[in-house]
């Protein structure tokens, strides 16, 4: 009879799995987003203001799981780069909106490249990433779950 795997062995982890490729994900983003000037936190608010542009402060941190600790210094850093302006809402003045300038709109275009690397990087088969994006999805949906 075969003897199971000691379930604090560290390689039979998920979640040192899970960290590992975390740090493999910001070693290979960080030359392609040092030539945006970006850092990842602030890639990841562009792709969610290039979805939709306008989104208040709060529901942008929401969609990035930030809190406004994190999420206000990182659009204060863009607003002062010119990439991003925020507005008190019209309707609600205790609400305010980031939108994205015309330079922060154009950025777009240098970041297409990205994920296309990235697909390379997994072998060049979409469907292993959509597979790997559904399973971690899927993690984290039950990780929340359990909480």
């Amino acid at each position: 009879m075969a003897k199971s795997a000691d379930p604090l062995q560290l390689d039979s982890m998920l979640c040192f799995a899970v960290y590992a490729a975390g740090h493999a994900f910001t070693r290979f983003y960080k030359p392609r987003l040092d030539a945006l000037g970006l850092t990842y936190p602030q890639y990841l608010a562009f792709l969610v203001l290039w979805e939709q542009d306008g989104l208040t402060v709060k529901a942008l941190g929401d969609k990035l799981f930030l809190d406004s600790g994190t999420i206000t210094p990182l659009i204060k850093r863009l607003e002062a780069r010119a990439l991003v302006r925020r507005q008190r809402d019209t309707e609600d003045e205790r609400l305010v909106r980031v939108f994205l300038t015309d330079t922060g709109r154009a950025l777009r275009e240098e970041a297409l490249a990205i994920p296309l690397e990235v697909g390379k990087a997994l072998g060049g088969r979409p469907e292993d990433g959509a597979r790997l994006r559904e399973a971690l999805h899927l993690l984290r949906e039950r990780l929340d779950a359990a909480e």
